[in-house]
């Protein structure tokens, strides 16, 4: 029962976490706001754990870095494999993937065991997955095999998450949670520094070029004081290069943008952070399999967020998936 309830209310919870991270990447870019989103989740987990308790061991600690790298890389390649597209297909089975390979690993490796009611809302389960997850796409083409390896690759990198989440002790408490997250953070501040140094590679070799087309105007307005040119006549060399140098200035980013969708990145860590913890009790209050498909309904507080905030319309699709999440997650709380 209570892994019912606590799974169901993180996957919702983990929604809303993503439905505030898509709108703080519209005004940052994604990848800054997913770093700020985990430094976020660590202070507030920090703050959190003289209440909630955990002990601190090798084991558990050497988990919760797994679990952060493993879900790094997870991320990443949804991200990649939404980029290429199509998003209904895509999503769905990035989904779907990540919760099946923790129940698999929870059947045959962890040895957990259900009666026919639990087995069925698990089955049943997994098709509300697909279908919230669906995100209707008008001319949506075939998914390409690079496309379909990434999502399959991200549901299961997303999937070992779970597991190896599951590793940890119960006295450990939050303390996994705080590696987890401490490791998230690390990693995409690492990779925002990379992009940033290569974003002024890329500009200093651009001013390098500048420097030499100007240097070009310098020598020919030198040989010809004039500015004449080989017809006799006369050219706005000084103008042209001044145009052009210019024009390279790039435009100063929105402040204010900025402040929102920083602030806008710190809420969606703090409701991550949360999800996680509701996760994290779920799976330790019962079988990691229900934990996991349960916890692949995230999609459902997305769209919920977004039909409430952002007035967008659910497909009919989603709706019979809402409602047959609700039903298996009643099913497997009864089993």
């Amino acid at each position: 029962m209570l892994t019912a309830v606590f799974s169901l209310t993180g996957a919702l919870v983990f929604g809303a976490a993503d439905f505030l991270g898509g709108l703080a990447a519209k005004r940052i870019s994604a990848l800054l706001a997913t770093a700020v989103a985990a430094l976020a989740g660590v202070v507030l987990l920090f703050l959190a754990l003289p209440l909630l308790g955990g002990e601190w061991s090798v084991h558990d600690v050497l988990w919760g870095a797994i679990s952060g790298v493993v879900g790094c890389i997870g991320i990443a390649l949804l991200y990649a494999c939404l980029a290429i597209g199509p998003m209904s297909i895509l999503s769905p089975t990035t989904a779907v993937v990540s919760a099946i390979v923790p129940v698999l690993y929870g059947l045959v490796f962890a040895g957990e065991r259900f009666d026919p009611t639990g087995y069925w809302g698990l089955g049943l389960a997994l098709v509300a997955v697909v279908l919230v997850g669906f995100v209707p796409e008008r001319g949506a083409v075939r998914p390409s095999l690079r496309g379909i390896v990434m999502a399959v690759g991200s549901g299961a990198a997303i999937g070992g998450f779970y597991i190896a989440i599951d590793q940890t002790s119960d006295e450990s408490g939050i303390v996994p949670l705080i590696l987890n997250r401490g490791v998230n953070a690390a990693l995409m501040f690492m990779a925002v520094a990379v992009v940033a140094i290569l974003a002024a590679l890329r500009a200093r070799r651009a001013r390098d070029v500048v420097g030499v087309d100007a240097g070009s105007v310098i020598q020919s307005l030198a040989a010809n004081p004039a500015g004449e040119s080989a017809d006799g006549r006369s050219g706005g060399g000084v103008e042209a290069g001044a145009d052009g140098l210019e024009g390279e200035r790039m435009p100063r980013a929105d402040r204010s943008a900025t402040a929102t969708g920083i602030r806008l990145a710190v809420a969606c860590g703090l409701v991550d952070a949360t999800a996680n913890a509701l996760l994290l009790f779920g799976i330790r209050a019962g079988d990691l399999s229900i934990a996991a498909v349960l916890g692949a309904m995230y999609p459902a507080g997305t769209i919920l967020l977004a039909a409430l905030v952002l007035r967008e319309r659910i497909a009919p699709v989603q709706w019979a998936g809402l409602v047959l999440a609700l039903t298996a997650a009643a099913m497997l709380a009864l089993a």
